[in-house]
């Protein structure tokens, strides 16, 4: 187990880890065992760096767009002879020193924002690894005992319905001597819910259906080789010809 975590710690410091609460997968893994608190803790500032991340990229976006556009005019007015271009020209220019600065301070403001997401993710992505780990070694566990279960229930009842059969087949054989001797009436003689006889053409009826239909897969599947064999030998006599 300790090894376990060695690799594991190893693999969430190099991985290229996705942000996981951008990840649908990692929710759904929320939808099938409960989240532990520390997570819980962990993604709300993991939200909280994004959202401030978000906010600050797009104003800064904003902003280059706004320069640009200030510049450009400043191209456009410096080829204008017209009296009120210097006067714009200086109004850009001060309007462009102001995106300066505010594009200064949102670099200030994100500083270490995306640093400090990254190690969130990771120590979200470390607690999410560990408690799949644990839930997956359970799962196997669990899995292993339900299979012993079920293949030993499938024994039990194979063998339970050839011990059915045989005791339906006993009734039948039974009742059919008895019916022999005090007629119709045995059914409410010996109190019984069904004509045993009736359980035994059924069964007979269903080994019957489950004869044809071997009959006619086997069939079917001749069939299937026959046509494959004309395929193959006429594709050798056009080869040939």
């Amino acid at each position: 187990m300790s090894d376990y975590n060695d690799r594991l710690k190893r693999a969430v410091a190099s991985g290229n880890i996705p942000v996981v609460t951008l990840d649908n997968k990692w929710h759904k893994i929320w939808t099938m065992i409960e989240k532990p608190s520390e997570v819980k803790k962990l993604e709300e500032q993991l939200n909280d760096l994004l959202r401030r991340q978000g906010k600050i990229t797009t104003e800064m976006k904003d902003i280059k767009k706004l320069k640009k556009k200030m510049m450009d005019e400043i191209v456009v007015l410096m080829d204008n002879n017209e009296s009120d271009s210097s006067k714009k020209v200086e109004d850009n220019k001060r309007l462009i020193e102001e995106c300066n600065e505010k594009l200064q301070k949102h670099e200030e403001d994100l500083g270490d924002i995306p640093k400090e997401i990254d190690e969130i993710n990771r120590d979200i992505m470390q607690i999410t690894a560990e408690l799949i780990y644990d839930v997956m070694h359970r799962n196997e566990k669990e899995i292993d005992e339900l299979a012993d279960w079920i293949s030993g229930i499938r024994v039990e009842l194979k063998k339970n319905v050839v011990r059915k059969q045989e005791m339906e087949i006993q009734n039948g054989v039974m009742y059919s001597y008895m019916h022999d001797v005090f007629g119709p009436d045995v059914v409410d003689m010996f109190d019984m819910k069904y004509n045993p006889m009736e359980k035994i053409l059924k069964l007979k009826a269903i080994k019957e259906e489950q004869k044809e239909a071997e009959k006619k897969k086997e069939q079917e599947k001749e069939e299937k080789l026959k046509v494959a064999a004309a395929a193959v030998i006429m594709d050798k006599n056009k080869s040939e010809a």
